[in-house]
Order: structure tokens, then sequence, then C-alpha cells
């Protein structure tokens, strides 16, 4: 199965920081992305442009767009991947060993993993989830 995992971060943390400072947390981050992407269970990973997006919002009259991604929260998603694992607890066990995970408290590093339901399209007509091989 796969799982959705979404690393969080506080935007105005990572702001405050120097030039010096985000390349010491890439320095301490390179170790963990190591061990994480050396399970070989890593299908995807990518960290998102820093606030660059817009946020996109349904309304009475159709949708709403504002600049910037993010809807109003303090912890923010800065990065997201995909894990192949058979359970949950290992897709867990997996995620904790990403930098989110290890290190960063001081910058709301922290964590989500939930499993993906597959919903497949066929011709533009729903078919449901795919049946397991």
């Amino acid at each position: 199965m796969k799982y959705l995992c979404l690393g969080y971060y506080a935007p105005d943390a990572f702001d405050s920081m120097t030039d010096e400072e985000r390349k010491a947390l890439g320095e301490r981050c390179r170790p963990h992305d190591e061990k994480f992407n050396g399970t070989g269970k890593v299908l995807d990973v990518a960290s998102l442009q820093h606030r660059h997006g817009a946020h996109v919002r349904p309304g009475p009259d159709g949708p709403s767009v504002t600049d910037g991604p993010f809807a109003e929260a303090k912890e923010v998603v800065g990065s997201f991947f995909l894990i192949e694992a058979d359970s949950l607890e290992e897709a867990t066990e997996i995620a904790s060993l990403h930098p989110a995970a290890q290190i960063g408290w001081e910058l709301g590093f922290s964590m989500e993993v939930r499993p993906v339901e597959t919903v497949w399209v066929k011709d533009g007509n729903y078919v449901g989830p795919r049946e397991p091989a």
C-alpha cells in the first residue's frame, strides 16, 4: 500500500534563519535523508517552494484564488513523499527516519502519514479503487 507523508514547518521561523543557519540545517538533514532513502521504500520525495503558489477555495460564486499556497495555519506543508509499505506501522517507521521527524523542532517540523486510497478514472468515468494485484 502507498502512504502519503506530509512534512510541515513554520514559515515565519524559517524566514528568521540566516543563510548560514539554513546551510547548517541542510547539513544536519543529510544523514537522516540517507537513512530514509536507503530503506528502498521511498517512491517520490519533494520539497515545495517556500511561500510560492496559490490557494483555491470554493465559494457561492465559484472558486476564489488568493496568493500563497497556505491555508490559515502556523504550520504549513513544506514537503511530501510517497512510501510503499505493508502497514501504517511500517510506513510510520520509515517516515520517522526523515529529517522532519528527527530534527527541526524549532522550525515547527512535523509529519503526517496517511494511507492513499487510490481512485481510478477511465475515459472520464469513475471506476473505483483498483483491486490489489
